[in-house]
Formats: C-alpha cells, structure tokens, sequence
C-alpha cells in the first residue's frame, strides 16, 4: 500500500480490480478545502483512459512490476511471441498490449512490464529509437533537399516512415517508436 504522495508517471494501479497506468498527474490546492491530487490514467487490459482523483494522503494500490529483457520471435494467429533471453521461456502477447507492434523486427530485444503477482504480461517496451532499413521509397529529385518536404517510405518491418527526399530505398535511418517518426539516417 502507498499513499498519493508516492503516485509518478508510470506506476501501475489496481483500481476497483482493473489495472491502470498513470500517464500524467498533478496536484489541486485550494485555500479553504484540503489538496486534492489528480491523475490521468490508461487501462492495462483494456486501453480505456479515464481520470481519477482522490484526497491528498489517501491510500492507494500499486502493482509491482518487473521489466524483464525478451526478444521478439514471430506473429501468429494467436498474437506477438517473445522469448526470454535469461531462461528462454517463451510468451505470447496480444497486440494491444504492445506499444508499436509496426516496428518490431525478428530477434529484437524488447522489455516486457511482468505482474509480479500473477506472473502475467501486462505490456511490451520497444527501445526509444530503432534502425530499420528502407525497403521501398520513391527516388528524390536532385537538388531538392533544402526543404522540408517529406515523402512515405515502407521499412523492413512493413510500416511506413515519412522521411526526407534524400533518404533512398536500400538505407538505413533510425525511427522513433513512441511517435513513428524519422529521426536520422544512419551511416552502415
């Protein structure tokens, strides 16, 4: 058990036997009232957001949770499989549970967020930034890299990157996976 003061983006709560993640919160003082303390929250199981709010010093309920290194296999009918890379055992993981399943390539090493309670998966962590090769992009013009135009670009993963007009197929440039935007283009 904790109370509010110990609520930080990221931690994981049990509220009314469902498992929310905090993805922002704050504090509302009043001058007459007592401080009330505020969160915005995102379901585990279900990816609802609401926003909860509760009296400063109230008790709240935090899940322990474990970020365990996995590699990514292969996609199946039944979701994403990754592999443990300390002893080997193998999950398997649906897709909502996966922060950008668009970029996961074969052997990737990912960090999967482990209930310690019940030993379940509860999401999967790409790294902030990942190289992955052009495999499809329309030529640019030469002389025309002054601006900042953008064109779509399909990476070996499938997904498509909106990069600049110098990038061509057959490079490699580095992505980020929270927003799924070109960051660089990566020397070989």
């Amino acid at each position: 058990m904790a109370s509010t003061s110990d609520i930080r983006t990221g931690l994981i709560l049990k509220i009314d036997g469902s498992l929310y993640t905090v993805i922002e919160f704050g504090q509302n003082k009043t001058a007459r009232a007592a401080a009330k303390v505020w969160a915005k929250l995102k379901g585990v199981d279900n990816g609802r957001t609401i926003e909860q709010t509760w009296n400063s010093g109230e008790t709240i309920f935090p899940v322990r949770v474990e970020k365990r290194p996995y590699q990514y296999l292969f996609k199946d009918d039944t979701g994403y499989t990754f592999m443990n890379t300390e002893n080997y055992e193998q999950i398997v993981v649906s897709p909502e549970l996966i922060d950008a399943p668009q970029f996961l390539k074969d052997g990737q090493e990912v960090s999967v967020l482990i209930n310690t309670e019940t030993d379940l998966p509860m999401g999967v962590e790409l790294p902030d930034k990942i190289v992955l090769k052009v495999t499809y992009s329309e030529p640019g013009l030469k002389g025309d890299t002054a601006t900042k135009t953008l064109k779509p670009a399909t990476v070996e993963t499938g997904a498509t990157v909106n990069v600049p007009l110098f990038v061509n197929e057959g490079e490699l440039i580095r992505v980020n996976t929270k927003n799924g935007e070109y960051v660089e283009r990566v020397k070989e």
